[in-house]
Protein backbone atom coordinates (compact mmCIF):
# COMPACT_ATOMS: atom_id res chain seq x y z
CA UNK A 1 0.00 0.00 0.00
CA UNK A 2 1.16 3.18 -0.70
CA UNK A 3 0.30 6.83 0.96
CA UNK A 4 2.24 9.43 1.92
CA UNK A 5 1.78 8.66 5.62
CA UNK A 6 4.43 5.74 4.63
CA UNK A 7 6.82 7.48 2.95
CA UNK A 8 6.81 5.10 0.51
CA UNK A 9 4.22 7.39 -2.69
CA UNK A 10 7.57 8.51 -5.09
CA UNK A 11 9.77 5.13 -4.15
CA UNK A 12 9.81 1.96 -6.37
CA UNK A 13 7.44 1.15 -9.37
CA UNK A 14 6.07 4.12 -11.30
CA UNK A 15 2.35 4.36 -10.27
CA UNK A 16 -0.64 5.51 -12.60
CA UNK A 17 -0.62 9.31 -11.91
CA UNK A 18 -4.01 9.92 -12.20
CA UNK A 19 -4.99 10.89 -8.81
CA UNK A 20 -3.18 14.12 -7.71
CA UNK A 21 -3.69 16.36 -5.18
CA UNK A 22 -4.49 19.99 -7.13
CA UNK A 23 -4.08 21.19 -3.54
CA UNK A 24 -4.77 19.76 -0.07
CA UNK A 25 -8.23 20.22 -0.21
CA UNK A 26 -9.03 19.46 -3.77
CA UNK A 27 -8.20 16.25 -5.85
CA UNK A 28 -7.35 16.61 -9.59
CA UNK A 29 -7.99 13.46 -11.61
CA UNK A 30 -6.73 12.87 -15.22
CA UNK A 31 -9.69 10.87 -16.52
CA UNK A 32 -9.35 8.83 -19.51
CA UNK A 33 -11.98 6.25 -18.79
CA UNK A 34 -13.98 6.62 -15.57
CA UNK A 35 -13.85 7.14 -11.99
CA UNK A 36 -16.08 6.74 -9.30
CA UNK A 37 -16.35 9.63 -6.64
CA UNK A 38 -18.58 11.09 -4.05
CA UNK A 39 -22.27 12.62 -6.10
CA UNK A 40 -21.88 16.42 -5.81
CA UNK A 41 -18.50 16.60 -5.36
CA UNK A 42 -17.64 17.87 -8.45
CA UNK A 43 -15.62 21.25 -8.54
CA UNK A 44 -14.94 21.71 -11.99
CA UNK A 45 -13.74 19.96 -15.45
CA UNK A 46 -12.32 20.36 -18.71
CA UNK A 47 -13.23 18.26 -21.85
CA UNK A 48 -15.50 16.11 -22.16
CA UNK A 49 -17.61 14.37 -19.39
CA UNK A 50 -21.05 12.51 -18.62
CA UNK A 51 -21.99 12.02 -14.91
CA UNK A 52 -23.88 9.53 -13.95
CA UNK A 53 -25.90 7.97 -10.74
CA UNK A 54 -24.09 4.68 -9.60
CA UNK A 55 -26.23 2.26 -7.60
CA UNK A 56 -25.00 0.21 -4.98
CA UNK A 57 -23.77 -2.92 -7.97
CA UNK A 58 -25.94 -5.50 -6.67
CA UNK A 59 -29.30 -6.61 -4.72
CA UNK A 60 -26.87 -7.31 -1.55
CA UNK A 61 -24.95 -4.04 -1.20
CA UNK A 62 -28.21 -2.73 -1.89
CA UNK A 63 -29.87 -4.21 1.29
CA UNK A 64 -26.53 -3.21 3.21
CA UNK A 65 -27.21 0.03 2.65
CA UNK A 66 -30.76 0.64 2.98
CA UNK A 67 -30.79 -1.05 6.34
CA UNK A 68 -27.38 0.46 7.41
CA UNK A 69 -27.18 4.22 6.47
CA UNK A 70 -23.48 3.17 5.33
CA UNK A 71 -21.55 4.15 2.32
CA UNK A 72 -21.09 7.78 0.43
CA UNK A 73 -23.89 8.19 -2.78
CA UNK A 74 -22.00 7.54 -5.34
CA UNK A 75 -21.64 8.79 -9.31
CA UNK A 76 -19.69 7.15 -12.47
CA UNK A 77 -17.94 10.08 -14.17
CA UNK A 78 -16.59 9.11 -18.10
CA UNK A 79 -14.93 10.82 -20.39
CA UNK A 80 -11.69 12.56 -21.38
CA UNK A 81 -10.13 15.73 -19.16
CA UNK A 82 -9.41 16.79 -16.51
CA UNK A 83 -11.66 16.21 -13.14
CA UNK A 84 -11.39 18.19 -10.15
CA UNK A 85 -12.91 17.08 -6.63
CA UNK A 86 -13.81 18.32 -3.32
CA UNK A 87 -16.11 18.33 -0.02
CA UNK A 88 -16.72 21.13 2.18
CA UNK A 89 -12.89 21.99 1.79
CA UNK A 90 -11.59 18.77 3.74
CA UNK A 91 -8.36 17.57 3.62
CA UNK A 92 -7.48 14.96 0.81
CA UNK A 93 -5.24 12.12 1.20
CA UNK A 94 -4.62 9.54 -1.37
CA UNK A 95 -3.72 5.89 -1.22
CA UNK A 96 -2.45 3.52 -3.34
CA UNK A 97 -3.65 -0.41 -3.33
CA UNK A 98 -1.70 -3.03 -4.45
CA UNK A 99 -3.77 -5.79 -4.45
CA UNK A 100 -5.04 -5.28 -0.83
CA UNK A 101 -8.04 -4.27 1.35
CA UNK A 102 -8.63 -0.83 3.01
CA UNK A 103 -11.43 -0.48 5.66
CA UNK A 104 -12.73 3.42 5.50
CA UNK A 105 -15.71 5.09 6.83
CA UNK A 106 -17.95 5.57 3.81
CA UNK A 107 -18.43 9.23 4.51
CA UNK A 108 -15.00 10.19 4.20
CA UNK A 109 -14.93 8.37 0.74
CA UNK A 110 -14.35 11.21 -1.84
CA UNK A 111 -13.01 9.01 -5.12
CA UNK A 112 -12.01 5.58 -6.38
CA UNK A 113 -10.72 3.63 -9.40
CA UNK A 114 -13.77 1.16 -10.60
CA UNK A 115 -10.70 -1.30 -10.86
CA UNK A 116 -11.45 -1.59 -7.04
CA UNK A 117 -14.59 -3.75 -5.68
CA UNK A 118 -15.97 -2.38 -2.31
CA UNK A 119 -18.66 -4.24 0.12
CA UNK A 120 -20.36 -3.19 3.18
CA UNK A 121 -19.40 -5.26 6.61
CA UNK A 122 -20.50 -4.85 10.26
CA UNK A 123 -18.29 -4.04 12.98
CA UNK A 124 -18.14 -7.13 15.66
CA UNK A 125 -19.83 -6.83 18.63
CA UNK A 126 -21.94 -4.04 17.10
CA UNK A 127 -25.56 -4.97 15.98
CA UNK A 128 -28.02 -2.64 13.95
CA UNK A 129 -29.61 -0.84 16.74
CA UNK A 130 -26.21 0.24 16.97
CA UNK A 131 -25.69 2.55 14.00
CA UNK A 132 -22.69 3.91 12.68
CA UNK A 133 -20.93 0.96 12.90
CA UNK A 134 -20.65 -0.23 9.31
CA UNK A 135 -17.72 0.45 6.84
CA UNK A 136 -16.55 -0.15 3.88
CA UNK A 137 -13.92 -1.98 2.24
CA UNK A 138 -12.39 -1.34 -0.80
CA UNK A 139 -10.26 -4.38 -2.22
CA UNK A 140 -8.15 -4.60 -5.37
CA UNK A 141 -5.17 -2.19 -7.38
CA UNK A 142 -6.20 1.57 -7.88
CA UNK A 143 -6.60 4.62 -6.07
CA UNK A 144 -8.78 5.74 -3.23
CA UNK A 145 -9.01 9.34 -2.50
CA UNK A 146 -10.63 9.95 1.48
CA UNK A 147 -11.03 13.33 3.42
CA UNK A 148 -10.56 14.40 6.95
CA UNK A 149 -11.90 16.83 8.77
CA UNK A 150 -8.49 18.71 10.15
CA UNK A 151 -5.04 17.38 9.65
CA UNK A 152 -5.51 13.49 10.69
CA UNK A 153 -2.85 11.23 12.93
CA UNK A 154 -1.94 7.46 11.30
CA UNK A 155 -1.89 5.47 14.38
CA UNK A 156 0.17 2.01 14.63
CA UNK A 157 -1.90 -0.49 16.45
CA UNK A 158 0.78 -2.82 16.28
CA UNK A 159 2.10 -1.04 19.42
CA UNK A 160 -0.80 -1.00 22.16
CA UNK A 161 -4.45 -1.78 21.74
CA UNK A 162 -5.61 1.31 20.12
CA UNK A 163 -9.58 3.21 20.80
CA UNK A 164 -10.99 5.54 18.72
CA UNK A 165 -14.28 7.12 18.22
CA UNK A 166 -16.50 5.68 15.49
CA UNK A 167 -17.23 8.63 13.64
CA UNK A 168 -13.33 9.77 14.15
CA UNK A 169 -12.36 6.86 12.43
CA UNK A 170 -11.63 7.95 8.75
CA UNK A 171 -9.65 4.20 7.60
CA UNK A 172 -7.69 1.20 8.85
CA UNK A 173 -6.23 -1.91 7.48
CA UNK A 174 -8.62 -4.35 6.67
CA UNK A 175 -6.69 -7.60 8.44
CA UNK A 176 -7.20 -5.62 11.57
CA UNK A 177 -9.34 -7.18 14.78
CA UNK A 178 -12.08 -4.85 15.33
CA UNK A 179 -14.72 -4.38 18.26
CA UNK A 180 -16.65 -2.54 20.23
CA UNK A 181 -15.44 -1.17 23.76
CA UNK A 182 -18.04 -0.01 25.72
CA UNK A 183 -17.02 3.02 28.52
CA UNK A 184 -20.55 3.69 29.59
CA UNK A 185 -21.32 4.33 33.17
CA UNK A 186 -24.53 5.13 35.24
CA UNK A 187 -23.65 8.60 35.88
CA UNK A 188 -24.49 9.55 32.39
CA UNK A 189 -27.91 8.68 33.19
CA UNK A 190 -28.15 11.22 35.05
CA UNK A 191 -26.30 14.16 33.63
CA UNK A 192 -22.49 13.53 34.03
CA UNK A 193 -21.37 11.08 31.77
CA UNK A 194 -18.08 11.97 29.64
CA UNK A 195 -19.74 11.67 26.63
CA UNK A 196 -17.89 8.91 25.34
CA UNK A 197 -19.41 5.97 25.69
CA UNK A 198 -18.44 3.89 22.95
CA UNK A 199 -14.97 3.37 20.44
CA UNK A 200 -13.96 1.02 18.41
CA UNK A 201 -10.73 -1.27 19.31
CA UNK A 202 -8.53 -2.07 16.87
CA UNK A 203 -5.83 -4.89 17.73
CA UNK A 204 -2.87 -6.69 15.72
CA UNK A 205 -0.53 -5.40 13.31
CA UNK A 206 -1.88 -2.22 11.24
CA UNK A 207 -2.80 1.20 11.10
CA UNK A 208 -5.77 2.97 12.07
CA UNK A 209 -6.37 6.81 10.07
CA UNK A 210 -7.84 9.28 12.71
CA UNK A 211 -9.03 12.73 11.95
CA UNK A 212 -9.51 15.92 14.34
CA UNK A 213 -12.96 15.62 14.20
CA UNK A 214 -16.14 13.71 15.42
CA UNK A 215 -18.25 14.51 11.82
CA UNK A 216 -20.06 17.46 11.56
CA UNK A 217 -21.95 19.60 14.38
CA UNK A 218 -25.37 19.49 14.32
CA UNK A 219 -26.58 23.63 15.04
CA UNK A 220 -29.05 23.99 17.53
CA UNK A 221 -32.65 24.13 16.82
CA UNK A 222 -33.94 27.49 18.53
CA UNK A 223 -37.69 28.58 17.64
Amino acid sequence: MRSSFFGNMDQGQQLPGHFALQNSKMLRVHLNGEALARQGSMVAFQGQMEFDYEGSGGVGRFIKKALTGEGTPLMRVRGQGLLFLAHDADDIHLFYLENEALTVNGSNILAFDPTLSWDIQRVQGAGIAAGGLFNTTLQGQGWVALTAHGTPVMLDTGRAPTFVDGQSAVAWSAGLHVGVNRTFKAGALIGRGSGEAMQLAFQGQGFVLVQASEGPTVPTHTH
